[in-house]
């Protein structure tokens, strides 16, 4: 064997070595991932925080990056993030073989078994207070869900940095590793209460009007209603913005006043029809498509997970 080919060969088995990750480090960063501590980490593997840590500082060395930002709560790097979702696929393929077998996954060091597969999933908070709790109904019992409530202009990220196995999202483009379909719309009315509507739009909605009058936002994040005055204004508008970041509190905040906003059709249908909210124009809806994306995995337990959301999606959302 030549000195070239020797190299080669030796540089491939280090490769193939480093690609052998220990599923217990794996599952370590995981953990803290989640957990956001090496202690609740602990807590959680039913190990000590110093086993927590030394293994994934073992999972560090072997891959040769930083993977966790020590920090309250601790986040992944980027090389970090990649191997957070190797873990989580990996515990999701490992309890899909366990349930077609007929057997349980074993648990951290064999101490005990776990029973159930755990899906984090980041969900719009307007779909997890009005369709989505629906694809959870009859959920099996060895699935558990952790829920992350982010704008659906943002749930992607998550995706992206291994955080979450699924999302609702307004991203069309698959993240990669992802698969992507469409869900249906989210039709957002634009609505006031009349004091307010008369105060500021008895004129109706122009640009000046849009200008100054104060406007209730979820976050910061929140550009709907922006979205919206500018297709009636023909161009941005600045006004001043209240965030008000509870479904609850941002219609009890309209009804009382407070500023002009989107909500979803079926919040404003009732207050609408009984005049204690109106619409802010003659043509009020934005309709916000919505994608679901998720690993691009085919397990039983994604695939009934997907099925699930879009049964729930197809009953409650408009066709795009």
């Amino acid at each position: 064997m030549n000195v070239d080919r020797a190299r080669n060969v030796d540089r491939a088995m280090n490769v193939d070595r480093a690609m052998n990750f220990d599923r217990a480090q794996l599952r370590a960063l995981a953990a803290v991932l989640d957990e956001g501590t090496f202690e609740a980490a602990a807590a959680r593997l039913h190990v000590t925080p110093s086993a927590v840590s030394q293994r994934v500082r073992a999972l560090e060395q072997q891959a040769g990056r930083v993977l966790v930002v020590r920090a309250r709560p601790c986040r992944a790097t980027e090389p970090g993030a990649v191997l957070a979702r190797l873990a989580g696929q990996l515990a999701l393929l490992e309890h899909d073989a366990a349930a077609q077998l007929g057997g349980r996954s074993a648990g951290e060091d064999g101490a005990r078994a776990a029973s159930a597969t755990r899906l984090a999933i980041a969900v719009n908070a307007d779909s997890l207070s009005s369709w989505f709790p629906a694809a959870l109904v009859g959920l099996p019992d060895d699935v558990v869900v952790d829920l992350r409530r982010e704008d659906q202009d943002r749930t992607a990220e998550l995706l992206r940095d291994g955080t979450v196995t699924a999302a609702v999202t307004a991203d069309e483009h698959a993240v990669q590793g992802c698969r992507v379909r469409p869900l249906g719309a989210m039709r957002y009315v634009a609505v006031a209460a009349p004091d307010v509507h008369e105060r500021w739009f008895a004129d109706g909605p122009t640009a000046h009007a849009l200008e100054r009058a104060p406007v209730i936002a979820f976050n910061r994040t929140d550009a709907l209603q922006h979205r919206f005055a500018a297709r009636l204004a023909g161009r941005q508008v600045a006004p001043p913005v209240h965030h008000v970041p509870s479904n609850s509190a941002f219609v009890e905040l309209l009804l009382a006043g407070l500023g002009w906003g989107m909500v979803p059709q079926g919040a404003a249908e009732r207050p609408v029809a009984d005049g204690s909210l109106v619409e802010l124009a003659r043509e009020p809806y934005l309709d916000v498509p919505l994608y679901w994306q998720h690993w691009a995995l085919r397990t039983a337990t994604l695939d009934d997970l997907t099925a699930r959301v879009v049964r729930a999606a197809t009953a409650a959302l408009h066709p795009v």
